[in-house]
């Protein structure tokens, strides 16, 4: 690997093959650009009828800050929780949140390095990369499964939440296998979980998310990268296997773009493949989320 490619991972301390494609200067533009992509914040959503609340959220481990954005009107929606892929909540995701509040959800971003750090504004310096190998190290799967439970309850005493409704999640990158560790803490209330571009859905490890298949009850759907999918063609294929072994309806689908491709802002963005995978999130949503 040369030293203009990523070598520290999302994975705590060892390093995340999802990444090695990928420049510094890809990641960075993507950053930055994201930034100013909701420069504007609270206006966007108040042009979309979406409210957006700063809230915090007690854990076991601490104080979780978040970002609640559900339609600005009286009423209440499913719920969905958002784990952020490796830099964190920032305002792209509010923005990403909240076109999905204006398909009629309540949507929960989670800060996930809240155990080490406050998320970052506008204006505020950006995540690097080096940082975010000892803030994982936190994030143990039993860490995240409390995490999980702590968010659905405060989710569930929330007048914006239909609360005989499902819960969804999606995650992004690093945020994968946080979603199927959501479902396996909560199986009774997380109704769908999604990953997109998710980096170390399965391992050789203990640990790995897909041995905790037996425990999750929601439909899940898995869109992966095409650079992952041929740095690891066999995970697909355990991850499928886990959930038809379990028989659980699940869709692994192999998407014709690299590795961050939804999230906007940088040269790995693909408009067409992030559209594509919007809509089967939002097509899914809309069938287990009831």
């Amino acid at each position: 690997m040369d030293d203009d490619r990523i070598d520290e991972g999302h994975g705590g301390a060892s390093n995340c093959e999802a990444c090695e494609g990928l420049s510094r200067r890809d990641f960075a533009a993507a950053s930055v650009a994201a930034t100013g992509l909701f420069a504007a914040g609270g206006a966007y959503a108040a042009a979309a009828g979406i409210r957006e609340t700063a809230v915090t959220i007690k854990t076991p481990d601490g104080n979780c800050d978040a970002v609640l954005v559900h339609p600005d009107k009286k009423g209440s929606w499913p719920a969905v929780i958002v784990w952020p892929d490796i830099f964190g909540l920032r305002p792209v995701m509010v923005q990403m949140a909240s076109r999905l509040a204006g398909e009629g959800y309540t949507v929960l971003v989670v800060n996930p390095f809240y155990r080490s750090i406050k998320a970052r504004g506008p204006g505020e310096p950006e995540i690097q990369m080096a940082q975010t190998a000892d803030w994982r190290k936190l994030m143990t799967p039993e860490g995240i499964m409390r995490d999980a439970v702590a968010f659905t309850g405060w989710l569930d005493k929330q007048a914006s939440v239909k609360r005989r409704a499902k819960i969804g999640t999606v995650g992004y990158c690093m945020g994968g296998p946080l979603t199927m560790q959501t479902a396996a803490a909560v199986p009774n209330r997380i109704g769908a979980a999604v990953s997109f571009h998710g980096a170390g859905l399965v391992t050789a490890g203990p640990d790995s998310p897909h041995l905790l298949v037996p425990k999750i009850k929601a439909i899940s759907y898995f869109g992966v990268a095409k650079n992952d999918d041929a740095r690891a063609p066999d995970d697909k294929v355990k991850l499928k296997a886990a959930y038809d072994a379990a028989k659980l309806d699940s869709t692994v689908l192999v998407y014709p773009a690299n590795h961050g491709w939804t999230v906007p802002g940088g040269n790995v963005y693909d408009a067409t493949a992030a559209e594509t995978a919007y809509a089967n999130m939002v097509s899914l949503y809309q069938k287990a989320l009831v």
